[in-house]
């Protein structure tokens, strides 16, 4: 039976004409079904369906129906990227009087500002931190949204989901909750955990074909086979020139970082004789602002492969880089992307062809290859076809031998994807949530604490019994030993002051224990590379690996540097331990290059990381720092102020001389090194200098100059008739170099 949204009663006025005037009268056959399971009259629904096909509106029509009935909505996404693309989507609907907000970062505040907005977009840990924080209006929720619930499955983010879920639940028993998901192979138990109607579908708004390609002979899933003309091409470029002879796009999925790079250079040749002058004018333009966006090699290459009509996309990317690759993909100028699976799980960009050209990749827990997962490569698979523009989707695996494509048809063409499984019962996870859910109040008692962790997915699944509550009580000792909470002899539980604040910090209880010890143990005022190493040894700081070679390397640096630890150094006889000591001083010394303004360029190198990654470790220090920070405030120890300013400097990238100037907005940290080699040395210089001197400094770039200006507080900001002072450009040149690309403050990634 087919639904039309004009049969749907109780959407906000003049919403159902906007839907319409967007093309949607008949809704998709999924979107039917939970309709008629009552999404629109606050019934709770489990949405397992393929990717595009119309998940977004049955969040739609469940979060604006309950908006209209005087409610309050929440979508829950599982990445940063993902809550600004979903904003920018429901923030079409604020014209018929629904506010938006959107939250992810600031994890130790109380989002009290959110409390006027009518959809709220976050992420689980926002969500989770604001929960621990008190937010009252959470309270306040009457249907909540949570987005690739199947990520429950995720051992590091998964828990926190569920956990989130679980506590929402509890808040509000009447709670309207819509759970949307790739098609799995248990979505029923999701279903029954959540008190949701289940609608399990496998339709698509446009076909999708599956197959293997071996040698010249692409086979497909409805047994046609198809020829693709190879010459001397490899399968790969073969396959994406194929698809440019249909005027499509390909997706191409690959293992490493290093082999989305290589595939990406690569696969340019073919692309670059697909484009028209047009097109070659806007990527010559895309591929300035990437460069522009940061001073890498990793920066330039990608900009050599946009040129030609080809990218790669990996996390260790700057998020601009990834912004742009994606914007330029949609808009069908990037002819191919060759990215690492992270991009299957993430923001929408749908192609014509998905190839899943390595189908193994390393597992550290196996010591070799593994192949990927079922639920992995199918939501690979979902990137084919877009709607509208395709007229089907194709997904495409690659055999080297004939026993290869039977194996590959019966791994991944025709098999189930495999049950989701909460990972809650894991220590680390479990550490975290604990002291959380007493902290704000859920439980205060043992009893009560077992009772509400059975409101979990894991308690519904495990057939372990005794398990939850063996790690419940090895947690507690840890969290009891630690003076984050107190037991008493009749069960009850109590979060000590101390506790509170780790909770509220949003950090994991092990990583305030290492702080606590390390700032202890510290008898004078600790370094920068003290606190970073201090941070950097956490389970909360993902440390870099220790190449060949690295260990003889930093073995005599930490000799050298020994007095500048918080904490005792472990023998070099205690294998892990110390390996894990020189990972994090490794880590720790690429954030004392950051602080003491080496080229990032030079960073990528000495480190092999990617701009990416370098943000990715600053923001977490800084985090990190900034707990550090409370931390030594809540026990009276006379450290904050060396704190802040390893935070500050880590935050801009700076060295201390610099600190008042890079945090003026705009400055950074290579324009303030050139403003203070022309002796512009604070903030109230830069508001009284020479505007030629500053006009000098900043290379001439007078809107610039301007806007820095006016940030800085200067009264008469305007340049206009004012000359930069050649000596001053001259000493700003020979101070950072003559690119002025990339200010390389941390707002040059957002």
């Amino acid at each position: 039976m087919s639904v039309e949204i004009a049969d749907i009663d109780g959407l906000p006025e003049g919403v159902a004409e906007h839907f319409r005037e967007q093309g949607i009268e008949e809704l998709y056959p999924p979107q039917g079904e939970a309709v008629e399971a009552g999404i629109s009259e606050g019934e709770s629904v489990v949405a397992s369906v393929p990717t595009a096909s119309g998940k977004t509106l049955i969040a739609e029509l469940a979060m604006l129906t309950s908006v209209a009935r005087g409610g309050k909505a929440l979508y829950i996404v599982p990445l940063r990227a993902l809550a600004s693309e979903k904003k920018a989507e429901f923030e079409e609907f604020e014209q018929y009087g629904v506010d938006v907000g959107v939250s992810t970062g600031n994890y130790d505040s109380d989002g009290d500002w959110l409390a006027s907005k009518d959809i709220v977009v976050a992420t689980s840990e926002k969500v989770d931190s604001l929960v621990r924080n008190g937010a009252q209006w959470v309270d306040d929720l009457t249907c909540v949204v949570a987005d690739e619930v199947h990520l429950v499955d995720d051992s590091h983010r998964g828990p926190t989901l569920e956990v989130t879920l679980a506590k929402l639940r509890k808040l509000n028993d009447q709670l309207q909750t819509v759970a949307l998901s790739a098609t799995v192979g248990n979505a029923d138990e999701i279903a029954d955990w959540l008190d949701a109607t289940l609608v399990d579908s496998t339709w698509r708004p446009i076909d999708l074909q599956k197959g293997v390609l071996y040698g010249q002979a692409l086979h497909l899933d409805d047994g046609s086979k198809k020829q693709i003309s190879r010459g001397n091409e490899k399968a790969t470029a073969a396959l994406v020139e194929d698809t440019l002879t249909d005027e499509g796009s390909s997706l191409v999925f690959v293992n490493s970082r290093r082999n989305a790079e290589a595939a990406a250079k690569r696969l340019a040749d073919v692309t670059r004789d697909y484009l028209d002058p047009e097109e070659r004018d806007r990527l010559r333009e895309i591929a300035a602002e990437i460069r522009d966006a940061s001073d890498t090699q990793t920066s330039d290459d990608l900009a050599d492969a946009v040129a030609k009509g080809a990218a790669f996309h990996h996390a260790g990317l700057a998020s601009d880089h990834r912004s742009l690759v994606e914007d330029a993909f949609r808009e069908r100028l990037v002819k191919v992307i060759s990215a690492t699976p992270t991009l299957a799980a993430g923001v929408n960009t749908p192609s014509r062809r998905v190839i899943v050209r390595d189908w193994r990749r390393y597992d550290g827990d196996v010591g070799g290859m593994a192949p990927l997962d079922v639920l992995e490569v199918h939501q690979m698979f979902g990137r084919a076809g877009r709607p509208g523009l395709d007229p089907y989707g194709e997904a495409v695996l690659i055999a080297n031998s004939h026993d290869e494509l039977d194996e590959l048809f019966d791994r991944y063409v025709w098999a189930d994807p495999e049950p989701v499984r909460s990972k809650l019962a894991a220590e680390p996870a479990l550490r975290t949530h604990i002291l959380a859910t007493v902290a704000s109040g859920f439980a205060d008692s043992e009893d009560e604490l077992v009772s509400f962790l059975e409101r979990t997915l894991y308690a519904t699944q495990t057939d372990e019994t005794g398990r939850l509550e063996t790690v419940t009580d090895n947690v507690l000792e840890y969290l009891e030993r630690n003076e984050f909470l107190e037991r008493e002899a009749d069960g009850g539980l109590r979060a000590t002051g101390l506790g509170h604040r780790v909770s509220q910090l949003y950090v994991d209880p092990m990583s305030a224990a290492e702080i606590i010890h390390g700032l202890r143990a510290a008898d004078d005022r600790p370094t920068a590379l003290g606190l970073y190493h201090l941070v950097a040894r956490t389970p909360d700081m993902y440390e870099l690996y220790l190449r060949s070679g690295d260990r003889e390397e930093y073995t005599e640096l930490a000799y050298e540097r020994e007095p500048e630890f918080l904490g005792s150094m472990p023998s070099e006889f205690d294998d892990n331990a110390f390996e894990d000591w020189l990972s994090a001083l490794k880590t720790a010394r690429l954030l004392e290059d950051w602080a003491s303004e080496l080229d990032e360029d030079d960073i990528t190198e000495r480190y092999g990381v990617g701009p990416g990654d370098i943000r990715g470790k600053v923001e977490t220090a800084e985090w990190l720092l900034n707990a550090a920070e409370r931390l030594a405030g809540e026990l009276d120890l006379e450290f904050g102020a060396a704190i802040r300013e390893a935070r500050k400097r880590v935050e801009y990238g700076v060295r201390d001389e610099l600190l008042d100037l890079a945090g003026v907005r705009n400055v950074g940290r290579k324009r303030a090194r050139r403003l203070y080699e022309v002796g512009i040395e604070s903030r109230a210089d830069l508001r009284e200098a020479d505007k030629s001197v500053v006009l000098g400094a900043l290379r001439g770039r007078r809107k610039t100059a301007e806007s820095i200006l006016e940030n800085v507080g200067r009264k008469d900001p305007d340049l206009e008739g004012v000359e930069a002072d050649g000596d001053a450009t001259a000493e700003a040149t020979t101070a950072t170099g003559s690119d002025d690309g990339g200010q390389q403050s941390l707002g040059d990634f957002e």
